[in-house]
Order: structure tokens, then sequence, then C-alpha cells
């Protein structure tokens, strides 16, 4: 009972997030709608697993190239106010995207975002899943984000399947572009590793919830009308 009363709350505080980082828009779906990963993803790697052994390996990688120019990368891959994202992401998109310059891609992003975030909630708080910097007590390449995030569930990862969610919408809206987006919606995940906030098979599953969530979205009436729109809007922009 206590563990169902954990998961309620925290949905409930995923969803009220959600509409926080898109303002009054809705997701378009609710967390139960949505694919649930206790139900078919594999659980975290155990921590004699050689699965885990792998994952610290890829924790070592990231501490290495930290004080890079892939580090810095990796710092402004921490965002998640959908704004920021769009502006991340427009390079690679080839065209930039905003809520003034394209609003209907802009739209889409802003429902699309927090309803895969939605995905990872039940997950998060069944396996509360230690996050690498806590369990080996070192700082991130992030310090404002440690007190925040120090007690929330590692697994899956949450920044992962915003950037790789953002990157599968975009692909379908300009898939002429779609191998550089996709580079960076990769990047956007493995920055978390990097940051020292996920392990790599955090980031591994959270692709796998992502490319669940947009099979999802395509049965949604709101979703494809509002991708149609997107759709029209960049070919107008574009000039096709």
């Amino acid at each position: 009972m206590k563990k169902l009363l954990i998961i309620a709350v925290a949905a409930l505080m995923a969803t009220f997030c959600a509409y926080a980082q898109g303002g009054s828009v809705k997701p378009y779906f609710s967390a139960e709608e949505l694919p649930n990963g206790i139900l078919w993803l594999p659980s975290p790697p155990d921590s004699t697993s050689t699965q885990f052994v792998y994952d610290i390996t890829q924790y070592v990688w990231g501490k290495s190239i930290r004080d890079t120019e892939r580090g810095q990368q990796a710092i402004a891959h921490g965002a998640i106010q959908v704004a920021d994202m769009a502006a991340l992401f427009s390079e690679p998109f080839g065209l930039f995207i905003s809520e003034k310059t394209t609003p209907a891609i802009f739209r889409l992003l802003n429902r699309a975002i927090p309803t895969f975030r939605l995905s990872v909630t039940e997950p998060k708080s069944v396996y509360m899943r230690k996050r690498p910097y806590v369990l080996f007590n070192e700082p991130t390449l992030i310090p404002a984000d440690e007190e925040v995030l120090r007690d929330t569930g590692s697994y899956p990862s949450g920044h992962t399947i915003r950037g790789w969610g953002v990157a599968l919408v975009l692909c379908e809206v300009n898939p002429s572009h779609q191998d550089a987006i996709l580079k960076l919606g990769y990047e956007w995940g493995q920055s978390r590793v990097i940051a020292g906030y996920h392990w790599q098979s955090d980031v591994d599953a959270s692709r796998m919830m992502a490319a669940a969530v947009f099979a999802r979205l395509h049965t949604n009436a709101d979703f494809l009308a509002d991708m149609a729109a997107a759709c029209a809007e960049y070919r107008r922009l574009m000039g096709n």
C-alpha cells in the first residue's frame, strides 16, 4: 500500500511538472495511459552483473571528458524547458524553432515533451535507483541540480526521454535532416552520463521508452492533428 501511495504521489507531481513546463498545455496522454515500463523494461542492472560493470566504465569515461568542449555541451543538454530545447534542436533541424517563429511546431513539442516525461514516472518511483554521483558521493558537471535530484530515481532517465523524444518528433516533421537530429538526440542522453546524473543503462532504457511512447502518440487524434499542422508549417516556411 505504501509503495502504491508513493507511485501515485509521484505521478501527480510529474503531471504537475508537465503542466508547469508547458504552461497551460495538457500532455497528450496521462501517465496511466502510456506504456508501463515496469511490465516490459528490464530492471536496472544488479550491482554484481557485467551490465553494471559497463555502467561504471561509462561513468568513468564521462568524468574523463568533462573538461572538454563535449563537457560544455553536456551542461547545455541539462535543459528541460521547451523553449530551451527547441532552440538547441534548431540547428540540426535546419530552422529556428520558437513559439513566435514556428507556433505549430512549438505547440507540438510543448505537448509531446511532457508526455514523454510522464512515461518514466512509475519506473523511477518503483526502482528508486541511486544516481552515480550519489552512489560515489562525487560532484557532477551541473552542481546546481545535485540537491534537487539527489533523492529521485535514476532509472530511466527523464532528460534522455525528453531529448530522444524531441528527436523522434522532429524527424517526422523534417525527415531530410533526420541524421543530424538523431545525432543530437543521441548525444542528449550521453550527456547525462558525462554529467554524472545517470548510468548508461538508465539512458538506454529511456530510448526504448521514448520509442514506445512515440508509437502510442500516433493513436492520439490531437497529436496527429498537431503533427500535420507542424509539417504543413515547416513546408510553408521552407517554401515547399
